[in-house]
């Protein structure tokens, strides 16, 4: 399961079945759950003194791709997922299910929840906070530096079910707040409020998330988008997003 290229330092702790590919470089501040695979030419566990001697902690199930790259003092839970070339610096938390996208990069010093999915080339700064079940999409940037250069850091704050769609970019300290939508190609310098839509450069409010259709014919709300889409979420979630929204449109016939 270990490839005979592959290095791996003897104090590095290995859970049963992680299989490590060729050319892949595990240090031994690192400990790696059981069921990971781990593809060629990564390095697991950079050594780093920002860690402060933390280890890098990769859950069960992790699928980590070629040319990926995790420096020591970050924490994921299980069934972490990446593309490839990913870059995923220190004091990095976070929960099950994250999926990182090919070519993007965390910077550190971040705590992002549970079942959050980065696409392509996405780079979140250091001190973003991230909630749950959120979505970022391609070349998506969060930064954190309201006055750069300088030693000021301002990291942005992404709620839970919040969108930030293709080439956004979301200015420090600004809070996108929970189940709401980014337009594609924003600058957000301003909090966006709960289940609304922002586009543009800057950002303005269009309108609000309910208000979006899709475009399948059936007329039904894009939004709240868990309320229609559920591929590849824990089946227990699932479940109780549908409770969620058999028991809201029970009381809105009621109400009527």
């Amino acid at each position: 399961m270990i490839h005979s290229t592959a290095l791996i330092d003897e104090n590095a702790k290995i859970g049963k079945g992680v299989s490590i590919g060729p050319y892949t470089i595990v240090h031994g501040n690192v400990v790696i759950g059981d069921n990971t695979q781990i593809g060629s030419h990564c390095e697991i566990g950079v050594p780093s003194a920002l860690a402060n001697g933390k280890p890098l902690v990769i859950g069960e199930e992790a699928v980590i791709r070629s040319h990926s790259v995790f420096y020591e003092g970050s924490t994921f839970g299980k069934k972490l997922s990446t593309g490839h070339r990913v870059t995923v610096r220190e004091k990095t938390v976070a929960g099950e299910g994250l999926q990182i996208g090919t070519l993007s990069d965390i910077q550190g010093h971040c705590e992002i929840g549970e079942h959050v999915k980065f696409h392509s080339n996405v780079h979140i700064g250091q001190h973003s906070t991230i909630g749950n079940y959120v979505w970022i999409f391609p070349y998506v940037v969060l930064t954190n530096d309201p006055h750069p250069p300088s030693n000021v850091m301002l990291g942005a704050t992404i709620e839970d079910y919040a969108v930030v769609a293709t080439m956004s970019v979301v200015l420090p300290g600004v809070t996108v707040k929970s189940g709401a939508l980014v337009g594609a190609h924003s600058s957000v310098g301003k909090d966006v409020a709960a289940n609304t839509v922002v586009v543009g450069n800057p950002a303005k409010f269009i309108c609000d998330t309910s208000k979006i259709k899709l475009k399948d014919g059936s007329g039904q709300s894009a939004y709240p988008w868990r309320r229609h889409f559920h591929r590849n979420y824990p089946e227990a979630m699932v479940a109780s997003w549908i409770a969620e929204f058999n028991e809201s449109s029970a009381s809105d016939t009621e109400q009527r």
